[in-house]
């Protein structure tokens, strides 16, 4: 018999794939899964438990949902509930306006491929009511979760001119979403690094040395700006949106704003960039522009329905009709995500009968995300060695710390970089799993991590109580 063999190997795969890195979810995260199955084993550990700190996933970390979401999203899979008499009015007529919007009443029927027209124009509602400049339900196009959308965004730039790839400019830190997709679709990533000493801020003359390397050896098309930012957490100021603005315009770029976590704030006023672009006026309100917003964080934080929306401001009729199309392909984001999507869109107002839970629960999230920015931002900065900018936003912090030379020397004589060997060291001596800086971007030279910080309150005061004891035996092992 013929031995058969396999088709796809290391040599001929996909290189493109080979590149993918994403660390939020890479070894430390491996080593803290197999460490929780030894624990199930009775293998004794300094600790009693693994504390996930790696990931935004409010709802795996103790919030609840929002009472309103479950019960549309649960009417729209199940209308026969509509005759529960526990289910207020308004949740059932929510639940019947999508139903009636969806092919024959059906959640499970796919919807056009840009989304439920009804949803898109909720969204359309809330942009405009957002930044007092009018959205079309026709730019609108609603995914399976950001990266779903991100990634198809980005697919637009796949292009090579006079022997050149295109490039993106993206941030360093970033969420690495960004430099995995980059890779996937054969992109040359563009590091523009932000400015830790004046609290992560985009400085035109590091996006223009960015600019200027890149373009010795691809074309470069867009500017990715996450704001507020991921990992870093820090919103930016209107002065700094408009610098942005400006420069993109002078190099003709695409910008990709990353706002996902424009429901995140725990201080400062968020701008959005289209808000930003239209209140300059012209030439900068007839630039192209793509807004990112998800489900999956804010007050809703339904990673797992999987909902989030793009607008795209200014594109060619052409370009967008090629956007579609590809989106076309896909058939559908899911539609209970969409559901989530108008609930968050289009919360209960006041005076409905779903108001006044909605409003102790969305304000309980609020408290809890102060709480703990505060909490986080006050500890690491009484850490010796550590130093972390003030949470403005999101659900993480980004602190820094420094590594003694010894324990360089140990980490390069592991394999590994410095934060990593630091991280993993955490991991085993704790139980915290954290992710290291080398996996969103750091000033070389620099060492950081991310955590996450909505854990319940008595976690996280462990949390951190954990990571500033390990700190001072770490530097008492390595100094």
């Amino acid at each position: 018999m013929k031995l058969y063999n396999k088709s796809v190997n290391c040599d001929n795969i996909n290189k493109n794939l080979l590149n993918i890195r994403y660390a939020v979810r890479g070894p430390i995260l491996e080593r803290a899964s197999q460490i929780e199955r030894e624990l199930q084993k009775g293998i004794e550990k300094p600790f009693d438990s693994v504390v996930r700190a790696n990931i935004g996933d409010c709802h795996a970390l103790g919030q609840k949902p929002i009472t309103f979401i479950r019960q549309v999203v649960a009417l729209a899979a199940c209308p026969q509930l509509m005759t529960c008499p526990d289910i207020p009015a308004d949740a059932k007529e929510r639940a019947a306006e999508i139903l009636a919007d969806c092919t024959r009443g059906s959640v499970g029927a796919y919807s056009p491929s840009a989304g439920l027209s009804l949803v898109r124009g909720r969204v359309a509602e809330y942009l405009t009511a957002r930044d007092g400049v009018p959205a079309s339900p026709d730019d609108v196009l609603l995914g399976s979760g950001a990266s779903d959308l991100i990634k198809s965004v980005l697919s637009m730039f796949v292009h090579e001119k006079d022997g050149k790839p295109s490039a993106v400019m993206i941030p360093i830190p970033q969420y690495p979403l960004f430099s995995g997709t980059l890779s996937e679709l054969g992109l040359q990533q563009a590091d523009y690094y932000l400015d830790e000493e004046n609290q992560w801020a985009l400085q035109p003359r590091e996006l223009q040395r960015s600019w200027t390397v890149a373009s010795e050896t691809a074309h470069v098309r867009a500017l990715v700006v996450i704001n507020p930012g991921n990992p870093t957490g820090q919103v930016l100021d209107r002065q700094n949106i408009e610098e942005v603005i400006r420069f993109a315009y002078e190099h003709s770029l695409f910008l990709i704003a990353d706002e996902v976590y424009q429901e995140n704030i725990v201080s400062k006023p968020f701008y959005s960039f289209k808000k930003v672009m239209f209140e300059m006026g012209a030439p900068y309100s007839q630039m192209e522009l793509a807004s990112f917003a998800t489900c999956s964080k804010g007050w809703a934080a339904e990673c797992g329905l999987r909902a989030a929306f793009v607008e795209l401001v200014g594109l060619r009729p052409e370009a967008l009709a090629a956007l579609r199309a590809s989106r076309a392909v896909m058939q559908c984001p899911t539609v209970l995500g969409q559901c989530v999507l108008d609930c968050v869109m289009s919360p209960p107002a006041p005076g409905s009968a779903s108001y006044e839970q909605f409003n102790i629960e969305r304000s309980a999230i609020h408290r809890t995300l102060c709480e703990r920015t505060s909490a986080a931002y006050q500890v690491f900065n009484t850490i010796p060695g550590y130093s972390c900018n003030p949470i403005d936003g999101s659900m993480f912090a980004y602190p820094r710390f420094d590594v003694p030379a010894r324990a360089q020397r140990a980490a390069l004589d592991s394999g590994v970089s410095p934060d990593e060997f630091y991280c993993m060291q955490l991991l085993e001596q704790t139980g915290v799993c954290v992710v290291p800086g080398t996996g969103f971007g750091q000033l070389p030279g620099t060492f950081h991590f991310r955590t996450t910080i909505l854990h319940p309150a008595d976690e996280f005061q462990h949390m951190l109580h954990s990571i500033a004891k390990f700190h001072q035996q770490f530097l008492e092992q390595y100094s």
